[in-house]
């Protein structure tokens, strides 16, 4: 119950965000941008106002010379410079994004000067506190005064301070848009994924009607025939088996005795195209502990399918041997066949093996085991699925 609350809570949490963010890809991004650096800008002039204690007009003037300086490194950075680097190979964009810490640096040095200068050419200057002087300072130094070695240095972490919520909103927002644009990526895949193992399980569904019709009405003829006591039980195994295929496959997940109920029948049918002395076994326990459990359909046909399919062929020691054991709620299948060396065992048919990976780790993420081995003489699955 609670993995399901944290799971609704996940959903919810990603849903807000990408609301949000198509409401940010539609709306103009000129709002939000201006927005961002008007909120800064109020907060740095209540900062001159209220603690270097600046007068209205002084904290007006200092506020719009940051925010002109920071809106010139952030607009150059992220829609000039980083544009510009990331068509690089790696090893360029990794030097150019280390060298573009100094060179913001100069630029803000660049654009604060050629302000100043224009501050002073208009007759400001603040003339009491601890910014004194400090228009004239700084538009009396020439060009290459105000960008020197020793300037960047001493301001280097002044620029930097200043420019970090700028900096840290367009990398949130930039993170934001690539977590959702993996997430709708990866919900688009599994969508797909899904949409094919249910094509998948369809042609097992066509695969499998055709099948039991053909050898099991030709077996039930044969019994018609001889007047077998055993023919209303092939019809009604045969029923079932088409029902289970037909109406309780389509469901995301079927009961584990359903389940099992389809492959004893299964194993019913088939058993009938061969003598009865032939060495196939079909082994079940803990029948009892399958009460609530659920499993997804046909996961286990192809294999059961091949065993028929490829073993009983070789010259000596023909058999097939199923177990199944259901304990703690985990599902445990075995089956083993014998192979004819003088033929190469072919995949698996139908959907294959690969298909048979895929539908195990979309439904079973990290909750099943899947070994296949082709040993000496004979072919060997096991699989494992905490249901």
């Amino acid at each position: 119950m609670q993995t399901k609350l944290n799971q609704n809570e996940n959903f919810s949490n990603q849903d807000i965000l990408l609301e949000f963010e198509k409401f940010y890809n539609k709306s103009p991004k000129i709002i939000f941008h201006f927005l961002m650096w008007l909120f800064f800008s109020f907060l740095l002039f209540l900062y001159y106002h209220l603690e270097i204690r600046l007068n209205v007009f002084n904290s007006f003037i200092m506020t719009l010379r940051s925010s002109i300086n920071n809106a010139v490194v952030f607009y150059f950075f992220f829609y000039i410079f980083s544009p510009f680097i990331i068509r690089k190979n790696n090893y360029f964009r990794i030097c150019m994004f280390l060298s573009s810490v100094p060179v913001c640096i100069y630029i803000w040095l660049i654009v604060n000067h050629y302000i100043l200068c224009i501050y002073q050419f208009l007759g400001f200057e603040i003339e009491n506190g601890f910014l004194k002087n400090i228009i004239k300072n700084n538009a009396d130094q020439t060009f290459f005064e105000a960008i020197q070695f020793e300037t960047v240095l001493s301001n280097s972490m002044v620029v930097i301070y200043t420019l970090s919520p700028f900096f840290f909103i367009k990398i949130l927002f930039e993170i934001l848009r690539i977590y959702n644009k993996t997430t709708e990526l990866q919900q688009q895949k599994l969508e797909v994924e899904i949409q094919n193992i249910n094509i998948e399980k369809d042609f097992l569904k066509s695969q499998l009607n055709p099948h039991f019709l053909f050898n099991t009405l030709n077996n039930l003829y044969g019994l018609s025939v001889k007047k077998d006591d055993s023919a209303p039980e092939v019809i009604l195994n045969l029923s079932d088996i088409m029902s289970y295929t037909l109406y309780e496959s389509n469901a995301e997940k079927v009961s584990l005795e359903k389940e099992i109920g389809f492959i004893k029948n299964y194993f019913e049918l088939e058993k009938m195209r061969y003598p009865k002395d032939k060495n196939i076994q079909l082994n079940i326990s803990g029948e009892d502990d399958v009460s609530g459990l659920y499993i997804a359909p046909l996961m286990t046909f192809t294999f059961i399918e091949n065993a028929f399919k490829y073993g009983l062929r070789s010259s000596q020691n023909q058999f097939i041997r199923q177990e199944i054991e259901i304990k703690n709620n985990t599902f445990y299948f075995v089956l083993e066949n014998d192979i004819d060396k003088t033929e190469t065992q072919k995949g698996f048919g139908g959907i294959g093996l690969e298909n048979i990976k895929k539908r195990l780790q979309l439904l079973y993420p990290n909750q099943h085991i899947l070994n296949i081995q082709t040993l000496e003489n004979s072919f060997r699955i096991e699989l494992k699925i905490n249901l």
